[in-house]
Formats: C-alpha cells, sequence, structure tokens
C-alpha cells in the first residue's frame, strides 16, 4: 500500500472513531464510513433501528437482539439513497462479524479498513475469501 493511501486510511478511520461516539450503546461503540472515489457516501453506528428508544442493551448489560451494527446501518442508509456502494471502501473501527460480512459481500464493496480485531474472526475471513481486500489499521484521536 502507497503512504497517500495509508494516510487517506488513518483520517478515514479517525472520522469513523469520532462517529462511532453517536451510538448510544454502552457495551462497544462502533462507527462505520462508506468511501467511494473519495468522498463519504453513507455512514452508521451501532444503535436500536429508527423508531425505538435508544438503549442498546437490558439490565444484564446484553445487547439486545435487535440492535443494528455499524455497518448494517451505513450500507442500509445507502441503500436508501441514490448513491450505492459498488466499488467502495468501508471504514469500521472494529472488524466485521460474519452477518456484517455477508452485507458487505452482497453490497459490492470491495474493501474493508477496520480498527479493533473483534474476537471471532469468521467475518474477515470470509471477506478475504469474497476477494474483498482486508487492512487491519489501528488509530486513535
Amino acid at each position: 500500500m502507497d503512504e497517500k493511501q495509508h494516510l487517506l486510511d488513518l483520517r478515514y478511520m479517525k472520522m469513523a472513531l469520532i462517529w462511532a461516539g453517536n451510538s448510544y450503546c454502552k457495551r462497544r461503540q462502533v462507527g462505520a464510513l462508506l468511501v467511494k472515489d473519495k468522498m463519504i457516501i453513507s455512514d452508521g453506528y451501532n444503535g436500536t433501528p429508527s423508531g425505538f428508544e435508544n438503549n442498546c442493551e437490558d439490565e444484564d448489560n446484553k445487547s439486545f437482539a435487535y440492535v443494528l451494527h455499524a455497518e448494517a446501518n451505513a450500507i442500509t442508509k445507502v441503500a436508501r439513497s441514490t448513491n450505492n456502494s459498488e466499488g467502495a471502501t468501508l471504514y469500521v473501527t472494529a472488524s466485521p462479524c460474519i452477518e456484517c460480512a455477508k452485507l458487505i459481500i452482497q453490497a459490492g464493496i470491495r474493501r474493508v479498513v477496520y480498527g479493533e480485531q473483534y474476537r471471532l474472526l469468521d467475518g474477515i475471513d470470509l471477506l478475504r475469501k469474497a476477494g474483498i481486500e482486508v487492512t487491519q489499521v489501528e488509530t486513535t484521536l
């Protein structure tokens, strides 16, 4: 990877970290940006679906099953717009789970840059199997 792309990746990851701060989730705040042709075409953070109360966890600090991941929010948001994610890069502060990896593949995203590694690697493995470029870029604000 060239230095210019690495610097862009760092900048977009810092923006995704800032965006994660919009999440109401207590256990983990995750942010995502979809970038195409050096333009942010969508964004997302983990949280509840539209119209739901902004509580992500129950009294035992377990996430509700209906909480959306940042990647899913960014992908569904772009689906509702006039843009599309074909050939885009997804920047996400935590590595995608297997369910989000399937959405990423179907959305035509060609590259995923992530920060923190999630405890399960099946999402990353699936993305690589699908020929999607996956890069870890750890950054702080």
